[in-house]
């Protein structure tokens, strides 16, 4: 695995894991704390009322649900 990763473009390092894994952080909203899913290269996806539905929607994609600091 690192040996791949060490010889991947950068193209293909950004675009590593963007279908397989989505990450989590809390995103504070007018007094509520909602959740936003984002791809792997950042891109937004979506937002969720709560950690428990953001990875009820991540896993329904058939992704692995990752927390983003």
């Amino acid at each position: 695995m690192h040996a791949r990763a060490r010889a991947m473009t950068g193209a293909e390092l950004r675009d590593w894991g963007l279908t397989e894994v989505a990450y989590l952080r809390p995103l504070p909203y007018e007094g509520a704390s909602l959740v936003a899913i984002y791809a792997a290269d950042g891109t937004p996806v979506a937002i969720a009322e709560d950690e428990a539905s953001a990875f009820d929607a991540i896993l329904e994609q058939d992704m692995v649900p990752t927390f983003l600091h």
